[in-house]
This record gives structure tokens, sequence and C-alpha cells, in this order.
């Protein structure tokens, strides 16, 4: 398909070139991807069912990890069978509507799954420093509260970003050398002054994540100052073990993400095969990996997946 470089002209239809400069690996690279996408699916939605299920899971914790386990879905559905269809079948178009809508469902499922992790966060400070409260404190109706405003704050704070972007001329290049559309990304490829975008974009970034990673940071050195005034080392090692499944999936899922935020704004001088596959890491990763650590770690959701394997032999 030809750019164009009449300011007249907006592109209506993109085409992604997938991995670029590694056009020639594409049926290689999209191993990994099926793999964890079946992964994602499977683990995730094994989850919910469990939890959903089994009235005895019915506590603050699990609630928040099924809506994680949900968010961890639309966050895999919304890339992966897209970059499939590249890597498989060559099936690059999309239109801008199809474009805007896929950046807007993976941002503020992204600044979703960071509410959660915040709240799941402040969940292990409630049940650690206030152990005879948790279940007065977190009480069904607010965990409904909390998520209700994790969800309205994710995909309010993402909906200008609709308009910011259908007010911009696509009159350049309509080749996207990515796998997905990305807010500045796509900006980029306008003939438009993207300020707004930019500073925009930098104002939810830091009004969200980072405050997002602050407070969670805030939160678990509240619970160190609380875990180590535990005189009993088997308490105080029992405290830190149902934190330790909570902090894998938290640095499984802000490092990635905040360094492809990152490259993708500063990181002119790594290669773009580089930057593509980093921003995918934080979309594969963390739904694959989330409920394989949860089922490892918490003895609970252990318990549940081999009862129900074990029910289903018999």
């Amino acid at each position: 398909m030809t750019a164009l470089n009449h300011t007249d002209i907006s592109h209506t239809v993109f085409r992604f070139l997938g991995v670029p400069g590694l056009e020639d690996q594409h049926m290689w690279i999209s191993i990994p991807f099926f793999i964890s996408y079946v992964i994602a699916l499977l683990g995730n939605g094994l989850l919910i069912c469990i939890i959903l299920t089994k009235r005895s899971l019915h506590q603050p914790m699990y609630l928040f990890l099924c809506m994680l386990a949900g968010a961890d879905i639309v966050l895999s559905t919304c890339t992966v069978p897209q970059a499939l269809a590249i890597f498989w079948f060559h099936a690059g178009e999309i239109t801008l509507d199809c474009c805007i809508t896929q950046l807007f469902f993976i941002h503020s499922t992204f600044i979703f799954e960071s509410g959660i992790l915040l709240v799941m966060a402040f969940d292990r400070y409630i049940a650690i420093c206030y152990p005879l409260r948790y279940t007065t404190i977190l009480t069904n109706s607010l965990i409904g509260k909390i998520g209700v405003t994790i969800f309205l704050r994710s995909y309010g704070i993402i909906l200008p970003v609709i308009f910011l972007v259908k007010r911009l001329t696509f009159c350049r290049s309509n080749i996207l050398p990515h796998t997905s559309c990305q807010h500045i990304g796509l900006a980029k490829y306008s003939c438009n002054d993207i300020r707004v975008n930019i500073w925009y974009g930098i104002f939810i970034l830091m009004s969200t994540v980072t405050l997002d990673v602050m407070l969670v940071f805030i939160s678990y050195m509240l619970i160190l100052n609380a875990v180590f005034r535990i005189p009993s080392q088997d308490a105080r090692h029992k405290a830190l073990n149902t934190c330790g499944s909570h902090v894998c999936v938290i640095v499984l899922f802000y490092v990635p993400g905040i360094s492809s935020v990152l490259t993708e704004r500063f990181g002119h001088h790594i290669l773009p095969y580089m930057r593509v596959l980093l921003a995918n890491v934080y979309i594969l990763a963390p739904p694959m990996l989330n409920p394989i650590i949860y089922g490892i770690k918490t003895k609970q959701i252990r318990d549940q997946v081999i009862h129900v394997f074990f029910t289903k032999q018999k």
C-alpha cells in the first residue's frame, strides 16, 4: 500500500508490518505468541471459574484476582489474534476506527490491571496489619465499589485519547511497523502537531501507573515494617509468603510495561524490532504467567485446581 504525502488526504486504512526487520521469521515468532495466548485463556479462564464457583474463595484477595484474570483475557484478546493474523496470513490491514478501538482497550486495560494490583497491595496491607478487622473493612459492597471505581478511572482517562487521535490527519505513511495500535505510535504518522497527544499521554502515565507504583511501594514498606515487628519467626514467614505471589506479579507487570512505554517515547536508538518485541512482552507475559504464579504459590487455588482435575479423571 503506497504512502501518500498530500496534506488534504487522510489515511483511513493502515497496514501492520509485524516485527520490522524479522518478517522472514514471523512463522517462528508466532509460536510463542500462540502458546502464550492459549495458556493465558485456559489459565485465567480456569482461575475465574474456580473463584466464582467455590464459595470458600469468595474472599477479597481472590475476588480481586478474578478481576485481574478477566483483564488479562481482555488484554491478550485485544492484541494476540491480530498479531497471529499478521504472522500467519499476512492480514495486516486495519481501519483507523478499528485501530483507535484497539489502542483504547489496550491502554485502558493496562491501567485497569495497574489499579487492581494497587488494591491487591492494599488488601495485603489490611490482612497483615489489621487481620482482625479484615472482613469488616473489605466487605463485598466495598469490593464492588472499588472494582467500579477502577473501571471508571481506567476507561474514563483513556476516553479523551479517542478524540485526540480522531482529530489528526494521517497524510504520511500508512505502514505501521508494529503488531498492534499504540497511541503515540499511531499519532507519529499524522501531519499535525501532536504535542497535546504527547503531554496527555505523559499525564496519563503519571496520574495512573506512576502513582499506582508509588502507592504499591508505600504499601509494601508499611507491610514490611509490620511483618518485622512480629515476634514469631513462623508467623513472619507466613505473612511474607502471602505476599510473594503478588510481588512476583507486580514485577512481571510493571517492569516490561513501563520499559515499553519509555522505549516507545525515548528509545529512538533502539532497533525497531526490539521495541516491538518489548512492547509485546507486557502483553504476553503477565496474562500467561499470572495464573501459573498464583496457582503454584497460593495453596487454596492449587488445592482447588488439583481437585478439579482429579474429579474429572474420576
